[in-house]
Parts: structure tokens; sequence; C-alpha cells
């Protein structure tokens, strides 16, 4: 039960770590993902990086429920 709760806090964690990256860094990788189907200097269109900084949030939103639930192992 232990390990369970401290692997589900290490899980969360990470998966916040990663929303708050993406929140902050909404364009990165882009240029690794879509940017080399265009041709010449593009940038990420506004829906696109809104879809990721709504990703961004999401991750966070389920990063603190793995929180909750190894927290939850504890008790």
């Amino acid at each position: 039960m232990i390990v369970t709760g401290i692997f589900l806090l290490i899980i969360g964690l990470g998966i916040i770590a990663w929303g708050l990256y993406i929140r902050k860094n909404p364009t990165f990788g882009w240029r690794m993902n879509e940017g080399w189907k265009v041709n010449g200097d593009a940038e990420p269109s506004k829906a696109y990086i809104d879809s990721r900084t709504f990703l961004g949030a999401v991750a966070i939103w389920i990063g603190a429920f793995f929180i909750a639930l190894g927290i939850l192992q504890f008790i």
C-alpha cells in the first residue's frame, strides 16, 4: 500500500511538472511535430497554442488527482 502511494505521488508530481512546462511553453516541439509540414518560416497558430495550453491545464488536474490518490493510500 505504501509503495503504491509513493508511486502515485511521484507520477502525479511528474504529470504536474509536465503540465506546467506545457502551459509555460506551449510552442515547445511545434517545429518537430508540425512545423516540418509547411514550407518557409511559419509559426504555430493561435488554435494550436490554445489547445496546448488547455492540454497543460488538463495535465495539472490529472496530476493533482494522482497526488490525491497517493495521499489516500496512506490513510
